[in-house]
């Protein structure tokens, strides 16, 4: 094995230089034949471009010289431990990082474009090239390389943006009301920098007339969480949907928990609130959570009443209803504890429930609660904070106003 660096230095292009380029451009020749890696050599060193060329003789010697540094790899496709198309599939695993020039003969040049039909970025046969002709073919093939890697990047970021999209479409669902006097707005943002979504989800659904409305918290922020919250929402809905009493819910969805959660110490905070046909009254089921706040004359949060554990954090637990009565015009807010745990200023002081009701107390909302009211509400909540909430938050905003229209 040997290595020589050949002045002057120039970059690969006109752009700003990237990290990976600076200093001379680190080539490997992996090439049995002294006589053709000699005039590689001599090639080079008369080039424009700064070039610190290593020679191996074999694959062997190839694989311990490859770190990811090297930048182009110049590889004869007949060596004494690897021949054709076997030795450059060991070298692309080896090297995913570099561009490969695939050295030929005369007589092989069809195999050099099988070998770019596999994957090396260019070929090009011995003895028809100049100093000049080498060290282009060798920044273009650098340069096609990093196209095609940055290419690849961009592809799989539009893939993770799409699937991301449609668990979005699952975790955030289009409530299913046919009662056009009752109104439904909410507002989601996950903690998670540049996610879509988090751990917290919500449903709302309708069933011979009586509104089912639904807001969770899984444990957590991350892409399991959000995975069981989506699993945890579906379920729910198919509930809903089945006809099943709103006492027989929680503890389905408790086994749920159970069996679907990637640690065993992951739970859910639930909160399910069932409004009857005529609107003016509810029961109100608390796995852990919070309890709403109510707007309607004035803004208090709802007596919290008994309540269960969170879901899978005790065996077979109990969720009692708390009957609610409703004023003829209200509003119901269901939120997660990403609000209420934001911070107040710089300190170390956190908004709390109580923060929360007079913070909707000073953005009260007319009724029925407009789509871009909850969505307002969170940039105050943010601004209290001084910048973005480090937990997932959801708001879900059922409103009825008496005497509107049909």
């Amino acid at each position: 094995m040997s290595a020589a660096t050949y002045p002057p230095t120039h970059g690969l292009s006109g752009r700003p230089v990237d990290p990976a380029d600076a200093g001379p451009v680190r080539v490997i020749l992996v090439e049995d034949d002294h006589g053709d890696a000699f005039l590689v050599e001599e090639l080079l060193a008369g080039a424009r471009v700064a070039f610190e060329l290593t020679w191996v003789q074999n694959l062997a010697d190839a694989t311990s010289a490859i770190d990811a540094g090297v930048r182009c790899i110049l590889l004869d496709l007949n060596l004494p431990d690897a021949t054709g198309m076997d030795g450059l599939m060991r070298i692309l695993e080896l090297a995913p990082q570099a561009a490969v020039i695939v050295l030929t003969g005369l007589a092989d040049e069809h195999r050099g474009v099988e070998a770019v039909a596999a994957g090396a970025e260019d070929y090009l046969v011995k003895g028809q090239v100049d100093g000049e002709l080498l060290a282009r073919a060798i920044r273009f093939a650098i340069e096609r390389k990093r196209a095609d890697s940055a290419a690849l990047r961009l592809r799989e970021a539009e893939l993770l943006a799409s699937e991301n999209a449609r668990m979005e479409r699952a975790l955030l669902p289009t409530p299913l009301l046919d009662d056009d006097k009752v109104h439904f707005a909410h507002a989601y943002r996950p903690g998670r920098r540049m996610a879509l979504l988090g751990g917290d989800f919500f449903d709302v659904i309708e069933r011979d007339g009586t509104v089912f409305a639904l807001i969770g918290d899984v444990s957590g922020h991350g892409p399991d969480e959000a995975a069981l919250g989506v699993c945890l929402r579906i379920a729910w809905r198919t509930l809903v949907l089945s006809g099943v009493p709103a006492a027989g819910m929680l503890p389905v969805l408790d086994m749920l928990v159970v069996r679907e959660r990637h640690s065993p110490f992951a739970f859910a905070t639930v909160c399910m609130v069932v409004i009857t046909p005529d609107r003016r009254s509810a029961d109100m089921y608390l796995a852990g959570h919070p309890s709403p706040i109510l707007v309607s004359e004035g803004v208090e949060q709802l007596p919290m009443g008994p309540r269960g554990p969170a879901l899978g954090f005790l065996p077979e637990g109990r969720w009692p209803a708390v009957q609610l009565d409703l004023p003829p015009s209200w509003a119901l807010l269901l939120f997660t504890d990403g609000l209420f745990e934001a911070r107040v200023g710089n300190g170390t002081d956190r908004l709390g429930e109580e923060g929360l009701v007079e913070l909707i107390a000073a953005h009260r909302p007319d009724l029925p609660v407009t789509d871009g009211w909850p969505e307002s509400l969170l940039d105050a909540v943010e601004e209290r904070n001084g910048g973005a909430l480090a937990d997932d938050a959801a708001l879900v905003v059922l409103s009825r106003r008496e005497g509107e229209s049909e």
